[in-house]
Order: C-alpha cells, then structure tokens, then sequence
C-alpha cells in the first residue's frame, strides 16, 4: 500500500476530486438533458406526423376534454366564429425566407363566447426593421382550419411595446396576450402552457404560414451517448495516469536499489625510458 501513498498528494486528490466530479455531471445531469431532449423532440415529431393525416376536429372539443393524457398540441381543429376588430398584435424577431418578419396575432370569438388567440402568419418586414401595413381580418362568421399550439412562455427583460403604431412582442404567450389587448383569452389546454390556433394555409385572415418544424430527432441522442462515454473515459484516464506513475516509480527505485558497476582502472602505458631501462636493463 505504500506504493500508493503519492495519491494523497494535494494534486492527486484535487484531481481526483474534479474527475469525480466531471463523471457525475455527465451521469446525473448532461447525458440525460441531451437524451431527454431527443425523447421530447421524438414525441414532438410523432404528433406532427399523426396529425398531417388525422381529419380536424371541432375546437370545442378539445376545450371541454377531460383526457389530459391526450396531448392537444399540433392537433388539426377547425372553429366558427368571428375576428374581433382592433385585435391585432406584432411579434418581432420572426424570419420569413431568411429576412427578417412579423408574426400578426388576432383574437377570434368562437360562437359560444370564448375568445381565442390566433396566429394568422409571417409578414416581411419593410426594409428589414420596420413592419407593413397589416390589413385587418375579415369580418363576419368564419370557419377556419388551424393547428393546436402551445404558447412559447415569455422572455424576462423583453417587454409589451407600442411601436409603428402597432402592439409588439417578443413571443406568442396566451397570458401575456390577455394582458396586452385586455380581452379575457380562453387558453387550450396543451400542458404546462396555454395554447393558441396557428392558421393553415388559404384560411380567412391568414398570410404565409408559419412553417413546421422538420421531422427530424436532431443530435441529442448522439450527444447523450457522448457525455455517457465521457463519463466512463474520465475515470479511466485517471487509472491511466495512476498506472503510469506507479511504472515510473518502480523504473526509479530499480535505479536506485542496482549495485554499482566495477570499473577497471585504467593502466598508464609505460613511458620511454621506463621502456628503454626495461629492454637493456638486464645486461648492466
């Protein structure tokens, strides 16, 4: 055991310490966030994909459902009512075609009463920082053919405005929304969030769609698996390094611990007269 004493060196433990520490985050929080991740995207990719060949729905029946194991987002709906005058709203930041656009928000009373928060589309912005002239939606009943979104949640710091003439956000949240235009918003139940109609195409009132997502899982589960492999080569490397110390103390300690080499002592060759004296010297 004294051969592994150098490990409680300040250096060994503190890298120990940080070894053990880096493993256990990508065990216990890295590895899951990026698979989580995947598994969200795949189940989102899932009800995109039921929902393009499932025939729509009324909206009231997703309003009254009790089945809150059925998730309502993407859901195709369709819904009856009417657009309510001075109801429009402007997201900033959005793009269309790569530039820079405006989603334009609306509210629409459903025959019952229940007033909802649609999204009609994309317009580009003009000169790429200021929005066009948006045209209000039609009036009278409509039906309308939409899919079921959940609102996005709001961003801290980046408050309601009134710019150009019209109400500015920075994201489509069905509270923050009720608050901007002061109407009492009916939020579909969609999860944690409240949810919202995004207009298909050709419907009353709608201008360029807002795109859906790709069907595609993205590369959460590959990064997953690299945090897992992280995880394990952490520690490994540390053996590694320990193994490697261990060697190179033994190579010392042979060095040490080797008897020393005899080494002969060198003869002085003889010099001249000593040669001379040695060849006549007998004959004297």
């Amino acid at each position: 055991m004294r051969r592994l004493t150098f490990l409680l060196r300040p250096s060994w433990l503190i890298l120990a310490v940080l070894v053990a520490a880096f493993a256990y985050l990508c065990f216990t929080v890295l590895a899951p966030w990026q698979l989580g991740k995947n598994t969200a995207t795949s189940h989102r990719n899932q009800l995109i994909a039921d929902s393009v060949d499932a025939a729509p729905i009324d909206i009231t029946a997703v309003l009254d459902s009790k089945d809150t194991d059925s998730p309502a987002e993407w859901r195709r709906v369709t819904a009856t009512g009417t657009y309510l005058p001075d109801s429009t709203v402007l997201v900033r930041l959005r793009h269309l075609d790569g530039a820079p656009a405006y989603a334009v928000l609306s509210t629409f009373r459903l025959d019952g009463g229940r007033i909802l928060l649609v999204d009609r589309g994309l317009v580009a912005a003009v000169d790429g920082t200021r929005p066009p002239q948006i045209p209000d939606p039609p009036a009278g009943s409509q039906h309308i053919e939409a899919r079921v979104r959940m609102s996005e949640g709001v961003t801290p710091g980046k408050d309601p405005s009134v710019q150009d003439g019209y109400r500015q956000v920075y994201s489509i949240d069905t509270t923050q929304e009720t608050t901007v235009l002061q109407q009492p918003l009916t939020a579909i139940p969609t999860g944690e969030r409240g949810g919202y109609l995004q207009l298909d195409e050709n419907q009353p009132g709608a201008f360029t769609p807002t795109p859906l997502p790709q069907l595609d899982a993205g590369p959460y589960l590959s990064y997953g698996l690299q945090w897992l492999a992280f995880g394990i080569m952490a520690p490994l490397g540390l053996g590694y390094f320990v193994y490697a110390e261990i060697r190179e103390r033994r190579k010392e300690k042979a060095t040490t611990t080797a008897p020393p080499t005899e080494t002969p002592t060198p003869t002085t060759a003889p010099t001249k007269e000593q040669r001379l004296a040695d060849r006549y010297g007998g004959n004297r």
